[in-house]
C-alpha cells in the first residue's frame, strides 16, 4: 500500500513498503523541539525505504514570491542539520511512541539523501520571476549539503522527477 503526505498543497506518494512522515508538522517537532536553542526549522518530510532516509523540502514559488533567492540552499542546509538533530532527540524523547519508532527507523538507515523540489512560474514575469536558476540549482544545493549528501537532488520546474523514488502532484 502506498503512503501519501500533503506538503502545503503538494502531494508526495511513496512506493509500497516505504513510509513518509511530515516531520515539520509532527507533535515532537512543534511541541518539543522547535523552540530548542533559540528555535529550529525542519525539512518538510522524512521518507524511508530500502534502507535510504530521504530528507525532503518542497518550495512552491508559483504563487508566493521570495525576496532573497540566494539563501534558499543555505536555509535547506540549516533545516537538514536541525532535522537530523531532531530525529536523534525524538528517538529517545518523543512523547508519542509512534514518533519515537519513526525516528528510530529513520536513524537506522544505511544512507541519507536530500531532495529539494522547487516549483517556479512556467512563464516568468516581473511580478513572478524565476527564483532559482535551474542550471546551477543542483550545484548550489550540493555545495551546501555535501557533508550529508554529496549527490543531493534539486528538481526545478516540473518537480515530478524519475530521479526521485516518489511521485509528486502539484
Amino acid at each position: 500500500m502506498t503512503a501519501v503526505v500533503d506538503v502545503d498543497g503538494v502531494r508526495l506518494t511513496v512506493p509500497s513498503g516505504w513510509w513518509i512522515w511530515k516531520y515539520d508538522d509532527s507533535a515532537f517537532h512543534r511541541n518539543q523541539f522547535q523552540s530548542f536553542a533559540g528555535g529550529s526549522k525542519a525539512m518538510d518530510a522524512v521518507a524511508l525505504g530500502g534502507g535510504v532516509l530521504w530528507l525532503v523540502e518542497i518550495k512552491d514559488y508559483r504563487r508566493s514570491r521570495r525576496s532573497k533567492p540566494s539563501t534558499v540552499f543555505a536555509e535547506v542546509a540549516a533545516k537538514v542539520k536541525a532535522t537530523l538533530a531532531g530525529l536523534a532527540a525524538a528517538r529517545v524523547r518523543a512523547n508519542d511512541p509512534a514518533e519515537r519508532a519513526f525516528a528510530e527507523q529513520a536513524l537506522d538507515c544505511q544512507d541519507i539523501r536530500i531532495a529539494v523540489q522547487l516549483a517556479q512560474p512556467t512563464s516568468p514575469s516581473r511580478l513572478f520571476p524565476q527564483v532559482v536558476d535551474p542550471v546551477d540549482a543542483r550545484i548550489q544545493l550540493r555545495r551546501e549539503v555535501r557533508a550529508v549528501d554529496a549527490h543531493a537532488e534539486c528538481i526545478v520546474g516540473d518537480i515530478n522527477s524519475p530521479r526521485l523514488p516518489w511521485t509528486t502532484q502539484l
